[in-house]
């Protein structure tokens, strides 16, 4: 890595994807420092990154920095990356990296890439399934928990990279063979500042050769019509046109990459529902752009499983469904959850970073048989059944500790009749009271199975 070799690189971070952007520029020779805001976790990178400096606290760059690695959580905000910016030091994140680190190997690996508000980790991992039933070397990566450098550096052929829009914000140069904009909803306000910026960030993945994108969003729609891609390509619940994949007679039909090429029944698609049939048109379509065959679409596509905290059955008892789906951490995410049943109970609430819950509300309120809502913006969430579901029974819980769930789930089955569904699709991020979604998943389970039992799971 020529580039890098000699230059002064601070990381800003010691989180995983900090450890990783550190490993590989000290393999590429250059002169590493570390800093994070917790002496822990640099204490706990010295024994594994012999030769870097670490220094806690830093607002400013060391004298003498020629270029800041960011974690993609910190914020442009960020006193040491606005003292980098001011100083002419430019700032990039592990994702752009990886990809300049490609850019010098001989045979660079194909990169095919996955943004949208939701969605994105079943898509990546439905394509990661495909890719593998058609015998390529891959991997899925990215914001989906590898980072991006360490496949890189694995030296897979091709890479399925899950984008947030973070990664993409401090990716400045990215350019995936093929990438895909699933869906767009408010989300991240508070990081991003305006859903436009938030919007922008997530397009830079319609910028290689073949742009993706859900058409029956509007928003996505417009921007893969005004991507600079050489190949545009939509995918639709509806019936596809030419151009498009879409569901026609009950199947995944391919209308971009075949002559009404039929890849698998809908049927056969898991998670079920339009969420999960989106998501299986999004990998197909990455897939189809690779050159890879309808038959190991469908193989692979088949032999996917969702990931835990989406939409799993917990149990059933006394007619009662319960299902977690931690993972709907934002309001769009929540409103596909709710849509998959018809009558439900609703457990829901945490933080929703400035997210607006009254559409969601406005358009299921018809389905809601009640509402439990706990977290710090519980009430924000109370307000707008108020507004636009006045006839729905409301909880409100005041404690904001792990434990609370195991109240959440009494309430939530003291207002469940048989044939309801008891939903957890928080609409609303996790760290309020829990570690992330997934320890608030492993809770609502836990909290289930204990006042429940396991009766027809």
């Amino acid at each position: 890595m020529g580039f890098l070799a000699g230059r002064h690189v601070l990381v800003a971070g010691a989180g995983v994807t900090g450890r990783s952007a550190a490993e590989a520029l000290l393999a590429a020779d250059a002169v590493v420092t570390v800093t994070d805001g917790s002496a822990d976790r640099l204490a706990a990178l010295e024994q594994l990154l012999p030769g870097v400096t670490l220094v806690p606290g830093l607002v400013a760059p060391p004298p003498g920095t020629d270029l800041v690695v960011t974690s993609p959580g910190w914020r442009p905000s960020s006193p040491l990356l606005v003292a980098a910016t001011a100083a002419g030091i430019e700032v990039i994140g592990e994702v752009e990296l990886a990809w300049r680190m490609g850019l010098e190997l001989a045979d660079p690996p194909t990169w095919l890439a996955v943004t949208g508000t939701n969605g994105k980790t079943t898509t990546v991992g439905m394509l990661e399934s495909i890719l593998r039933a058609a015998g390529i070397d891959a991997v899925a990566c990215g914001n989906v928990g590898l980072p991006v450098v360490d496949a890189l550096l694995a030296g897979r052929r091709v890479l399925a990279v899950e984008l947030s829009s973070f990664q993409l914000h401090w990716s400045p140069s990215v350019r995936p063979f093929a990438g895909v904009l699933l869906n767009l909803a408010e989300d991240h306000l508070d990081w991003h500042g305006t859903f436009e910026a938030y919007a922008g960030a997530k397009a830079g993945v319609l910028t290689g050769e073949v742009a993706i994108g859900g058409v029956d969003d509007p928003v996505v729609a417009e921007l893969l019509a005004s991507s600079p891609s050489p190949a545009h390509v939509g995918f639709t619940l509806g019936s596809p046109e030419e151009g498009q994949l879409g569901v026609h007679e009950g199947r995944l039909v391919d209308r971009a990459f075949g002559p009404d090429t039929v890849l698998l029944p809908v049927a056969d698609v898991q998670p079920g529902g339009p969420p999960g049939i989106a998501d299986a048109l999004a990998a197909a379509a990455l897939a189809r752009a690779h050159g890879v065959s309808a038959e190991a679409v469908a193989r692979g596509l088949r032999a996917f499983r969702p990931g835990a905290h989406r939409a799993v059955l917990v149990a059933t008892a006394g007619g009662v469904t319960y299902v977690n789906d931690s993972k709907a951490t934002n309001p769009h995410a929540a409103a596909a959850s709710l849509r998959s049943h018809e009558s439900v109970v609703w457990v829901a609430g945490g933080l929703l970073k400035g997210a607006s819950v009254d559409e969601l509300v406005r358009r299921e309120a018809h389905r809601l048989r009640g509402a439990v809502l706990i977290g710090a913006d519980r009430e924000v969430i109370a307000s707008a059944l108020a507004r636009h579901a006045p006839s729905v029974p409301v909880a409100v819980l005041d404690e904001t500790t792990e434990t609370t769930m195991v109240d959440a789930v009494r309430a939530a089955r003291s207002m469940a009749q048989p044939g309801d569904v008891v939903v957890l699709a928080p609409a609303a991020a996790s760290m309020d009271m829990f570690s992330d979604y997934a320890h608030r998943g492993q809770a609502f389970t836990e909290a289930v199975l204990g006042l429940v039992g396991q009766r027809d799971r």
